[in-house]
């Protein structure tokens, strides 16, 4: 019990607090960081969430269904 709602509370600090989570690759961020417009720097880091966030979406479900089949 006290694992899940450990997750839990992660789980709802990820969703909630998006910005403690953003990263760049370092000749991303020099690009970014020279040009005065912030736009472009914040698409960059949110595509960058998406595209990690698939892949992990995406496995998890993956063990979900595996698990919920081992346990039938």
């Amino acid at each position: 019990m006290k694992n899940k709602s450990i997750l839990v509370v992660l789980t709802l600090l990820m969703v909630f607090l998006p910005q403690l989570l953003e990263a760049q690759c370092a000749m991303c961020r020099a690009v970014l960081e020279s040009e005065a417009d912030t736009s472009a720097a914040e698409g960059i880091n949110n595509g960058i969430i998406y595209l990690m966030a698939v892949p992990y979406i995406l496995v998890a479900g993956l063990f979900y269904v595996i698990y919920r089949k081992m346990r039938a």
